[in-house]
């Protein structure tokens, strides 16, 4: 069986691993080995091994597991202090992981004063009018990750309705990198009929050649001086992450990897390394700026190459590599494309050239790639568009020729939109999918509607990248919100498994490319052993079998028989870090 395609090919109650781990088993309670400290049994234990084997009961001592096998071979390994959990035929699963999140800002997005879900334009706009009455006049209001995708009428709120919501406050609705601005906005930031671009970025005008309040890339040119809302102190922004990562536990979620990290990021999650508060796994992806001579960015590769948080060996916590922006939005039509978007109302596109925005010209790309490889940093892009995928496996691949990519675990981002040949390179270059279901599952009746079904057959193409040999691995790319289900995006692995299950969508009639679904077992290994791989600890994490360590989760659910519906509708019961419970369902 190939492990990156999980595919079985041995029967899973008979597999090697499984054999090896009762004998293990029975080998140390025929030597008197010491009594485990922790035992569950008489459940449905998956251990996500090479054989994707199923046993009964499992035995940890201390941070480790040391037996998986029959109830009858684990119970031999019960002393007078053994906790004994009878799983009374429950399902248990090795802790969930989440590819891609970011922690620090979801966790403060409501600190100042609650948000609402919006999904109208008439929700933006009353949440707009709310804030004018708090938000002194000629103050800023600004509200981010709104997707225009996710609202009913798809489309951005124009500059005269915000203007009528906010007649005296500049106003910003960021939705990714883009925007829609009111007048007073654009004439804060001396935007006009006169106004030229300069570099990246867009102003959209309207026939007249007046600027709509569209603004491609807009922190370019719009700048949002001074803020209404209290700013968290150090214990503060500690406290909500806490919670946050509290919640994570509370799904299942037991090692994360944060895809934009900054040097505040790192240090808090430091400092909640040291003060033994940090219940969750973090990789990270620290930020890069690209955008600067290479000798500066090979500095600042240096720097952190030699990083104590990259150079140890900490299971809990560690900079995996780093992170850049090489093109735009799916959900505000800025992704990179190798065709035409087309004219679109919804996006407000009226070129029927545009491709979108590519951030990273080749010649700055690819020796950004080869210093980061070099280095043993893991490098990754956001890349939606498949013309953006397509760039960053082209510098994979040249870099390849000198440098192996691979063992890095340097990776595509997002990576929405793909191809078949984007597909076969991933394979052939060993270079994981970090991919986002959610996306699908909230923004699919938008992007059937702009692109029709046939250009969507690589859209998230899980099955073909699985039966390539690829790796890809499940993640939310949360970014506001303590609610894993009304949260941006919803980081609940449970409805990511059923999306990955059937390509069914909100808002959507039929399933998209129902050829592209997992299967059962593939989609339990998206959120487990794919991503222990992606943050470079399968070694350690991501599958239940002796000498790892103890993560695992109990859910009342059989995933692998269970009518597909109630897949989304699954609880966690409990779960473990390293043999602790940081979380339990029947704790008060």
């Amino acid at each position: 069986m190939n492990r990156m395609t999980g595919i079985v090919s041995v029967p899973r109650l008979c597999s090697a691993y499984l054999f090896v781990g009762m004998f293990l088993s029975w080998l140390s309670s025929a030597r008197g080995a010491e009594p485990a400290d922790l035992i569950v049994h008489s459940g449905r234990v998956v251990t996500v091994d090479k054989g994707f084997s199923i046993a009964s009961a499992m035995a940890v001592s201390g941070s480790k597991i040391v037996a998986v096998g029959t109830t009858e071979e684990i119970l031999k390994h019960r002393g007078d202090k053994t906790e004994v959990v009878d799983l009374q035929g429950k399902m248990v699963l090795p802790g969930l992981i989440d590819s891609h999140v970011h922690p620090g800002g979801a966790s403060l997005h409501e600190f100042d004063h609650p948000i609402p879900a919006m999904e109208s334009i008439a929700d933006v706009l009353d949440y707009v009018r709310a804030r004018t009455k708090v938000v002194p006049e000629g103050e800023w209001i600004t509200l981010r990750q709104v997707f225009i995708t996710r609202l009913k009428e798809q489309r951005y709120p124009n500059r005269k309705e915000l203007d009528e919501a906010a007649p005296k406050h500049p106003v910003m609705f960021s939705t990714g990198p883009d925007a829609s601005v009111n007048s007073l906005a654009l004439k804060l930031n001396g935007i006009d009929k006169e106004f030229r671009e300069t570099g990246a970025g867009k102003i959209e005008r309207d026939e007249a050649g007046e600027p709509t309040g569209i603004i491609r890339t807009a922190g370019r040119y719009i700048k949002t001086q001074g803020s209404s809302g209290r700013s968290p102190t150090a214990a503060e922004s500690d406290a909500r992450l806490k919670l946050l990562f509290a919640d994570y536990n509370r799904w299942g979620i037991t090692g994360v990897i944060d895809r934009n990290c900054s040097t505040g990021g790192q240090e808090q999650y430091l400092r909640l390394r040291e003060a033994g508060e940090l219940m969750v796994r973090v990789r990270m992806s620290r930020s890069l700026k690209v955008d600067q001579p290479i000798e500066n960015v090979v500095a600042d590769l240096d720097k952190l190459a030699a990083d104590p948080a990259f150079t140890t060996d900490d299971d809990l916590v560690r900079i995996l590599g780093v992170k850049v922006f090489l093109d735009g939005g799916m959900l505000t039509g800025s992704a990179y494309m190798r065709e035409p978007w087309g004219v679109s109302q919804i996006y407000g596109i009226d070129d029927n050239q545009y491709r979108g925005l590519l951030y990273i010209p080749p010649e700055t790309l690819t020796p950004a790639v080869k210093a980061c490889v070099e280095r043993g940093l893991a490098f990754t892009a956001h890349s939606v568009g498949d013309g953006a995928v397509h760039a960053l496996l082209g510098a994979y691949e040249e870099v390849n020729k000198t440098t192996p990519v691979g063992p890095t675990r340097s990776s595509l981002t997002h990576s929405n939109f793909m191809s078949r040949e984007a597909v076969g390179m991933c394979a052939r270059l060993q270079i994981p999918v970090d991919i986002q279901p959610a996306w699908l599952y909230l923004d699919t009746r938008t992007l059937v509607r702009q692109f029709g079904n046939e250009r969507l057959r690589y859209f998230q193409p899980l099955k073909s990248l699985f039966e390539a040999g690829a790796i890809a691995g499940g993640g939310s790319d949360h970014m506001q919100r303590i609610d894993a289900e009304t949260s941006v995006n919803p980081y609940h692995p449970f409805l990511g498994m059923w999306v990955a299950l059937t390509r069914q969508a909100k808002w959507f009639e039929g399933t998209l490319h129902p050829e592209e679904a997992l299967s059962r077992e593939q989609v339990i290994r998206f959120y487990t052993w794919n991503n222990a791989y992606l943050m470079k600890l399968e070694e350690k994490v991501g599958s239940l079998e002796p000498g790892k360590l103890a993560d695992f989760v109990i859910v009342d659910t059989d995933l692998l028989t269970c009518p597909v519906e109630d897949v989304r509708k699954t609880t966690v019961l409990a779960t473990y870090l390293a043999g602790q419970k940081v979380y339990d369902a029947g704790r008060k």
